[in-house]
């Protein structure tokens, strides 16, 4: 294991470990300003949907990205991870969902509805994406109220309807009408690349960066966001329940098209490594500092689960 591979899987943990943390503070009983109280059952819907594990792969790309930028405070950068991280946890509450994709199973789990109801994972999902707002407007985010209204915007424009929702919306329609080839990839680039993107793109807003760089870390996030989800249908067809946590061949069973269907493994595969190698070139304006990042697209490309 190579030294730099070392020290992405050490900070992987302990970033995963700190968000983790500051999750469990946000979503503890204490309320704060304004607020008239926390149903018991909901904050335990919510933690259940949040609090369990995973390793953190969005909030890690919003820290290390910053990182690259020396003004830049790790804590603020925390709390901004911890607001996506919210967004995302909202959506697998509400993507498991009978309605949705019909789940039993999250990160070796019970899905939130399988452990309360719908109307609890409907509620908890629901505050999840309110509360990431939350997060990144309050004051111990500290950051410029135009730092925090740029954030808020990128945040809504890949979270809303024409980013992770709206890609949900296309997911579902495919199930009855198989798109094409690009209409595959818009799919994708919307239901998971957007928040990984802005993932990326977040660590130049946090820093106030030139928009050349923000431009060049929001093309690395749709880069490494594109390697995700070819590798996460990689994995649908090669991996088994337990090793992913989650139900696999769910897309086959459902004759949902992939990239992956479409073109096949060893397609995939190829792409995969040219994805990485595309990263690599828009990372090397930051020299040495891009380590972590870089590696962290292998880690994309050639995760097992």
């Amino acid at each position: 294991m190579s030294e730099r591979h070392q020290e992405f899987q050490s900070l992987l943990k302990s970033n995963a470990e700190a968000v983790e943390t500051l999750l469990a503070a946000l979503l503890s009983g204490d309320m704060q300003t304004d607020e008239i109280a926390r149903p018991e059952r909901l904050l335990a819907a919510m933690r259940h949907g949040v609090l369990n594990g995973g390793k953190r792969l969005r909030p890690f790309l919003v820290i290390e990205s910053a990182a690259l930028f020396p003004n830049v405070e790790r804590d603020t950068a925390l709390r901004i991870g911890a607001a996506l991280e919210c967004i995302h946890c909202y959506s697998l509450v509400h993507d498991d969902l009978p309605a949705m994709d019909d789940d039993d199973l999250r990160r070796g789990q019970p899905t939130v509805h399988i452990a309360f109801d719908e109307a609890a994972a409907i509620l908890a999902g629901d505050s999840l994406l309110t509360l990431a707002f939350d997060i990144v407007a309050a004051p111990e985010t500290r950051l410029p109220d135009a730092t925090k209204t740029a954030l808020v915007l990128a945040l809504a424009r890949a979270a809303g309807i024409g980013g992770m929702a709206g890609g949900q919306a296309l997911d579902l329609a495919a199930e009855k009408q198989a798109p094409d080839t690009d209409g595959i990839v818009t799919l994708q680039a919307m239901k998971t690349g957007a928040l990984l993107r802005f993932a990326c793109e977040a660590g130049a807003i946090i820093a106030g960066a030139p928009e050349n760089e923000r431009a060049t870390l929001r093309r690395y996030g749709e880069t490494v966001g594109l390697a995700f989800q070819i590798a996460d249908d990689l994995l649908d067809l090669t991996a088994d329940a337990q090793t992913m946590g989650k139900a696999t061949g769910k897309d086959a069973d459902r004759g949902k098209a992939t990239l992956v269907s479409r073109r096949g493994q060893a397609w995939a595969e190829s792409r995969l490594q040219a994805l990485v190698k595309e990263a690599e070139a828009l990372l090397a304006p930051f020299s040495h500092r891009a380590g972590i990042l870089i590696e962290t697209a292998h880690f994309i490309a050639n995760r097992r689960n």
